[in-house]
């Protein structure tokens, strides 16, 4: 049937950059393990990013994934704070791509859309569904929560043809 593969999603945030591992065989995912990478609120924009950017490195190098995926960043209404988010997604999408991982980049409705069905939902609902895929999946925030959301959205896509091409090319 062919080896696992280990998946990790990532959820960027400058407070809270949110990971999530699982793995994929098949049609079935089994979770792995997730957790919330935290920066000093007081520290230095520049130092929060070390912050992230250690932390996640971490985790990577402890659960060895064979690949990523890491969700869009959204644009809203106060600049500063979506700049900020871009930032730390910048981080999220450069720690993995430095362990030679490719970088999937998927958009907050195709996440709630494989996870719940539809392309629009809550929070809660994206966190049931979580549990109803993996009920043995446990979380330390909302951050890692949907980090596993984006793990179980990668594993879905994962086999499209696009997809396929990409990971060779790169």
């Amino acid at each position: 049937m062919g080896e696992a593969i280990r998946i990790i999603g990532i959820d960027p945030g400058l407070r809270r950059t949110g990971w999530g591992i699982v793995e994929s065989l098949g049609n079935s995912l089994r979770f792995v393990a997730s957790g919330t990478v935290r920066s000093d609120e007081k520290a230095a924009l520049a130092m929060r990013l070390c912050q992230l950017h250690d932390g996640l490195a971490e985790v990577l190098h402890a659960a060895m994934p064979h690949e990523a995926a890491v969700e869009q960043t959204f644009v809203n209404k106060d600049a500063a704070a979506t700049l900020k988010l871009g930032q730390a997604r910048g981080i999220a999408m450069l720690v993995p791509a430095r362990a030679g991982l490719v970088v999937a980049e998927y958009a907050p409705n195709a996440v709630k859309k494989a996870v719940i069905g539809v392309g629009h939902g809550d929070k809660k609902q994206i966190h049931m569904m979580v549990k109803v895929l993996m009920p043995k999946a446990t979380f330390d925030s909302d951050d890692a929560a949907d980090a596993l959301a984006i793990a179980i959205c990668h594993a879905h896509h994962r086999q499209s043809v696009a997809y396929r091409l990409a990971a060779l090319a790169g």
